[in-house]
């Protein structure tokens, strides 16, 4: 047996410096003015600007893009998966009426390309720039053993902050309040493993550009709605991000213990995508729509005489939104009729 070095084991340290380098100047240019240093060192600092908040709350959330990632190696695109890995994470605090403030990710992988790693990269940052957010730093790990060669994986994790006063937790949501339903840019990251098992890989394929359509983020539209007028406490009274479980887990966990929400499944139009592969693996109804997003990314549950206001408002922003449910007294769940 010859010498062994970290490299022979699978992990070649060089490489990694270069794709480091690689990767500097393009993640710079979603640095915020709070930013105060370059990616790279042993921590990140952001200093975020205490003269906007008078009693500021910080929200947190981590997530991963699960196996879409599966389809982005079949179809030999990996430059929007980084866009759903922040998508995941910034909508989610946004629920809480949260502005994100940075974000760090983290890849692992036993062997990869180079360019692939350099797609993934680009598309989180594209991600944070588009949700005005600050990539800051994160990890990249190779793991000799861990991941078949061309696989890979990735998370992230973001921080936001929210006026104490201002936070949106669904507390407010009362009988007679209105469901409003914004549309999904299409699948988004969750169900791939129902889509996987439904679909061939030949279909896979042909259909890889609209199945790795990234996930919408609704940051800007949202957050300028909310400060439009103020939104947020006397209108706005709950937030969903319509994820893993759909719209039976996501939408229950905004509610108080009293409130019901029923959505009527006909008051919008549900895209094609969606409707083939329900047909093609005989979905039942309430395993769909407790498995994908059906054409509706984010909900907001809001008082019924703001209800039309706020859909013009959203038109404006360029989301498409519905009415599509409401809410009545029960016992925390969701019914779809």
């Amino acid at each position: 047996m010859g010498k062994i070095t970290y490299k022979n084991s699978g992990v070649d340290i060089k490489s990694a410096n270069i794709f480091k380098s690689k990767i500097k100047p393009l993640v710079r240019s979603s640095f915020r003015k709070e930013v105060l240093t370059d990616i790279g060192g042993f921590g990140s600092f952001f200093k975020p600007d205490k003269n906007k908040y008078k009693d500021p709350v910080l929200v947190s959330s981590s997530d991963g893009v699960g196996t879409k990632l599966m389809i982005a190696k079949l179809a030999n695109k990996h430059d929007s998966v980084g866009i759903d890995a922040v998508a995941m994470n910034v909508n989610d605090i946004l629920c809480a009426g949260a502005e994100p403030l940075f974000f760090l990710d983290y890849i692992a992988f036993t062997k990869v390309k180079e360019e692939v790693l350099v797609d993934v990269v680009k598309g989180v940052n594209e991600g944070c720039r588009m949700a005005s957010c600050s990539l800051i730093g994160g990890e990249t790990a190779q793991m000799p053993g861990m991941y078949r060669q061309g696989e890979y994986d990735i998370a992230g994790f973001c921080v936001g902050v929210v006026e104490k006063e201002k936070i949106i937790n669904g507390n407010k949501i009362e009988a007679g309040d209105t469901v409003v339903g914004i549309a999904s840019s299409g699948l988004h990251s969750n169900g791939y493993s129902l889509v996987r098992k439904v679909l061939s890989n030949n279909e896979i394929r042909r259909m890889g550009k609209e199945l790795l359509t990234p996930t919408r983020i609704y940051v800007k539209p949202i957050l300028s709605l909310l400060s439009s007028i103020d939104y947020r406490l006397s209108v706005i009274h709950g937030i969903s991000h319509i994820t893993g479980g759909a719209f039976y887990d996501k939408i229950s966990r905004i509610l108080p213990k009293d409130i019901n929400v029923q959505i009527e499944k006909n008051s919008w139009r549900v895209p094609e995508i969606f409707r083939f592969i329900q047909s093609k693996g005989n979905i039942e109804d309430k395993e769909i729509y407790h498995t994908l997003n059906m054409g509706i990314g984010l909900v907001l549950i809001v008082k019924k005489d703001s209800a039309g206001a706020i859909i013009k408002k959203l038109s404006e922003l360029k989301l498409q939104a519905w009415i599509i449910g409401r809410a009545v007294r029960g016992n925390k769940t969701v019914d779809i009729v």
